[in-house]
């Protein structure tokens, strides 16, 4: 083959006056000890807080966690036995990101986006910052739309909404993960993409846990984050910090309300604290550093119901596309002009102002949502207390960020009333505006009828005879108790919790016998299902029961269906 001398030289010149001279400058630093997941680092002067470091010789990568006089302290994310005094490090110019998108829907990742599932590498362009400001207080709205669990006894007193930050809180082996499980398999219908973060947890306990969720077909719109007891304390610590951000994606980007669940923080404050202790950061009560609250808070923070944004458009315009630009008045309320910006109403006040005075200056125009505005992230927190021991440092903590709490009784655990929630401590903040109207209507005494039923169960202990209504009271709440009885990766629908809690209520489980109920209750929803379903269907559409003259609950379709179904009720 002969060269031609023209073509080899034209190659050249073009390669001569693309050239241009780049410059990488990074600072370099060396190893002065490292062990148990964290180095000390000479050399990096100009280093930011919270920037990637990579370990030059292995390629792990590091975080700088403690900027000192003369020398940095790196969180190791990764395998740090490879690491030696001397290794060179350098700095990366970026902060900690992990990859977002759907191509993480149904996989199985660690903190750093890698994945542990054995399906291939996780393919996406896009990435997000580990840790991100919340939003203030005018980019959010109040929370208003209930995220339904599918569980009755907390659906019906201590609802969840979405943005809201619900803790779930008790001992060891009390269902705290059960609660958290079966309210991610409820979201099927409910359009939420979930986020389950499993920290210091055996990976034999995940992989049962992504199993059931996998049967359930709840790995469909789930992504399970996955820092393991195995796993060095770095990762345990910024597991949750990155479950958020692969969440926060589709409730800033594309306007989804999302679900995040962190198994459980208790720990990760436990890791926290062997980092803070291993760095020399002065303990605090408990040993934890003073800061852990902030470690929380600026976790739990991110949770929020965000604003919606409306614009006034042309009425033609298509609404799934709308864009803060596209609005055709300006601040003043008048036509805008080229160049001037548009006015965007911001939540639910802003909404109605321009509804009222805004838009009918502009005829043929209507008020639309900008498009991808409005998600939400609503944050269920697990906290394992020792003992009960609700006013340790940690559960403290955590009660006083999050909006309310369900508090499981090992007590009622052990007795078989599962889930075994304590109506007395349980509480959520945000109340009946995260519940159907139809769940607000029976709902709204069962607490305080479930308060005075125990009341009066540890009073008919003593022996003590008791007259024909205290009797019919009695036996009332023990149904109450046994319809609230649910099993697990069983969640209901609204709509039936509403049919059954409300024939409870009502007496028409009276003379049923205890023991039936669960049975009495399955051929109940199997019968409005089968043989009534037109009255199912108004109530989902509707959301509301009909009402008597003293405005009590007291639906006649519901009435006659349950006494024609008590006509054919067998017993198991």
């Amino acid at each position: 083959m002969r060269f031609k001398a023209d073509e080899i030289i034209s190659v050249l010149a073009n390669e001569i006056s693309q050239y241009e001279s780049k410059l990488d400058t990074r600072e370099v630093g060396r190893v002065l000890e490292v062990g148990d997941g964290i180095a000390r680092v000479y050399g990096l002067s100009g280093v930011m807080a919270g920037e990637m470091l990579e370990f030059t010789k292995t390629k792990v990568r590091g975080l700088a966690f403690n900027l000192e006089e003369n020398s940095v302290g790196v969180i190791i994310l990764g395998e740090y036995l490879h690491i030696a005094e001397g290794d060179e490090v350098r700095t990366t110019g970026q902060l900690l990101r992990v990859p977002v998108g759907d191509a993480l829907i149904g996989r199985v990742v660690d903190p750093l986006g890698v994945p542990l599932d054995g399906k291939g590498p996780v393919v996406t362009g896009q990435t997000r910052a580990v840790e991100f400001t919340a939003p203030g207080v005018a980019a959010r709205q109040p929370v208003n739309q209930s995220l339904q669990t599918g569980i009755k006894a907390i659906d019906s007193m201590t609802p969840i909404g979405r943005g809201q930050r619900e803790l779930i809180i008790g001992d060891r082996k009390t269902g705290k993960t059960a609660i958290a499980i079966d309210t991610i398999i409820n979201q099927k219908e409910e359009n939420v993409i979930c986020v389950y973060v499993a920290i210091g947890q055996k990976e034999a306990t995940v992989a049962g846990i992504v199993e059931a969720l996998r049967a359930n077909g709840a790995m469909d719109y789930t992504i399970v984050v996955v820092a393991s007891a195995s796993d060095p304390a770095p990762l345990q610590y910024i597991a949750p910090y990155s479950g958020t951000s692969m969440a926060e994606f589709y409730m800033y980007e594309q306007g989804r309300d999302t679900l995040c669940i962190y198994d459980d923080l208790t720990k990760q404050a436990a890791s926290y604290r062997e980092l803070s202790l291993l760095m020399r950061r002065p303990p605090g009560r408990e040993a934890y550093p003073g800061d852990i609250f902030y470690c929380h808070s600026r976790l739990l923070e991110r949770s929020a119901k965000l604003a919606e944004r409306w614009v006034i458009v042309p009425g033609d315009a298509d609404a799934s596309k709308v864009a803060d630009d596209w609005a055709v008045n300006n601040d003043k309320g008048e036509k805008r002009e080229a160049g001037e910006k548009g006015k965007v109403y911001i939540g639910p006040l802003d909404k109605e102002h321009a509804e009222k005075h805004d838009l009918p200056k502009h005829p043929g125009c209507k008020l639309a949502k900008v498009a991808n505005t409005g998600g939400s992230l609503t944050a269920l927190p697990i906290i394992e207390t020792l003992e009960g021991e609700v006013s340790a440092y940690i559960p403290t903590n955590v009660i006083s960020i999050t909006d309310g709490q369900i508090y499981l009784q090992p007590d009622l655990f052990f007795a078989g009333i599962r889930p075994a929630i304590d109506v007395g401590i349980s509480v959520s903040r945000v109340g009946s505006k995260a519940q159907i109207p139809a769940m607000k209507q029976i709902a709204g005494s069962l607490r305080l009828d479930l308060a005075a039923f125990r009341e009066l169960e540890a009073f008919a202990q003593l022996g003590t005879e008791l007259d024909k209504a205290t009797q019919a009271q009695l036996d009332r709440g023990y149904r109450m108790v046994e319809i609230l009885k649910q099993p697990q990766f069983h969640p209901m629908n609204v709509i039936d919790q509403v049919m059954i809690i409300y024939a409870g209520s009502k007496g028409l489980l009276d003379k049923v016998p205890i023991k039936q109920v669960p049975e009495w209750e399955k051929q109940f929803l199997l019968f409005m299902r089968e043989q009534r379903p037109e009255i199912r269907t108004a109530l989902i559409k509707e959301r509301r029961l009909k009402e008597n003259a003293q405005r009590q609950p007291d639906d006649e379709r519901l009435n006659k269906a349950i006494a024609d179904f008590q006509l054919q009720y067998k017993a198991g």
